[in-house]
């Protein structure tokens, strides 16, 4: 019987760099993105042995801004991954775009690769923000993108924006929200604005803490998101993300899981059967070594039992619904009592966590300090 798989591929290129951004992407030519799409295409096709023991039921494409390829590299791509792996009947297929990139043309050629799910980067819904993040483009270009990928048939889609910006106040960002929840998305994730060594936001703000949203306003802001996009019909169901009834992302999903899925492309991580691995972040090496992705990889991992043991929890614990005791019994043969013991005591005493049948989740109190919380269960 085959294993069930997930496909991450990264597409490592931008119309230009937010101020915000740490991940691994910059802009690029149109024969930087041909050379890497064709590699990328190798890279998919190496995997033709390892591809029969396993089904495939989510991809994502991210990036960087994979909707700035054209439809025809778009095309190219996921024709190799047909062309590779076994894909089940009702797959979930996303990607990531961002406004003022995608033709109606293009979002057409999405939907004949399969792609059934869009993850748009609207960020914010005002236009000071948008240029204040480096964003290149304005609300009412997103409007349009928007409008272009419901009039093409996607009924599937999740908008991300980011809290905790300068001068954001509670009721700002409710304002925010509601301008969001009322185009009627499928999903809505929110992060917290980071800021990232190396990005101009952090030479910007690291030493000026006054000009953002001091602890107090970030959790009141934290909090207004559950409660206002509730009003609207989206349940939180892991720490960042909101979604309508039966529209939790399922790739996510396997990654709070512990589900094996398989990184393609530049910097792109795996985790297959307890193995965790990235390929090379050094675009020359992948180019080169493409066809043969095991000379390439980089912080390979085998995961001992007490790793996966962490990472069960502190992955599971993101999740609202938290983690199953009989789960953790069937895949370590142990009660999770025995294992964490003082670290349960501890935190179910102190209201971080909370306990209902078989399983234990983080209280509201647990979300707001879960990096506190989560690393009670890290073995010494």
């Amino acid at each position: 019987m085959k294993k069930d798989l997930g496909l991450y591929l990264h597409i490592p290129f931008c119309m230009q760099k937010c101020g915000y951004c740490d991940f691994l992407s910059a802009a690029g030519s149109g024969e930087e993105k041909e050379n890497y799409v064709q590699a990328l295409e190798k890279e998919i096709r190496s995997y033709g042995d390892f591809a029969k023991g396993y089904r495939v039921s989510t991809v994502f494409v991210g990036g960087g801004t994979p909707s700035c390829l054209e439809a025809d590299q778009t095309e190219r791509i996921f024709g190799a991954i047909r062309d590779t792996f076994a894909i089940e009947k009702m797959p979930e297929i996303s990607m990531e775009m961002n406004p003022g990139t995608v033709t109606a043309g293009k979002l057409q050629a999405y939907k004949s690769c399969g792609i059934n799910r869009l993850s748009m980067g609207l960020q914010s819904v005002r236009n000071s923000n948008l240029k204040l993040l480096g964003r290149i483009h304005t609300f009412e270009e997103f409007l349009e993108s928007f409008r272009l990928a419901r009039e093409s048939g996607f009924q599937n889609i999740n908008l991300d924006l980011i809290s905790s910006l300068p001068g954001q106040t509670k009721e700002s960002w409710a304002e925010e929200l509601e301008t969001a929840a009322k185009l009627s998305p499928e999903h809505i994730s929110v992060y917290q604005l980071i800021l990232e060594e190396g990005t101009p936001f952090y030479e910007a703000y690291a030493g000026h803490p006054g000009l953002l949203p001091d602890e107090e306003m970030s959790r009141a802001i934290y909090e207004t998101t559950e409660e206002v996009l509730g009003e609207y019909g989206f349940h939180q169901y892991e720490i960042s993300n909101y979604a309508k009834e039966g529209r939790e992302c399922r790739h996510n999903l396997k990654y709070w899981e512990r589900g094996d899925y398989l990184g393609l492309g530049l910097g792109a991580a795996s985790m297959v059967r307890n193995m965790r691995m990235s390929n090379t972040r050094d675009m020359n090496t992948y180019l080169e070594k493409c066809k043969e992705p095991k000379t390439m990889r980089t912080d390979v991992q085998f995961l001992e039992e007490p790793q996966q043991i962490e990472e069960f929890m502190f992955l599971g614990l993101r999740k609202t619904r938290g983690i199953s005791k009989k789960e953790f019994r069937r895949i370590f043969g142990r009660d999770i009592e025995l294992v964490y013991e003082k670290a349960l005591e501890k935190l179910l005493s102190n209201g971080m966590l909370l306990e209902k049948k078989d399983r234990l989740y983080l209280s509201k109190e647990g979300v707001l300090l879960s990096n506190t919380v989560l690393s009670e269960f890290l073995f010494d």
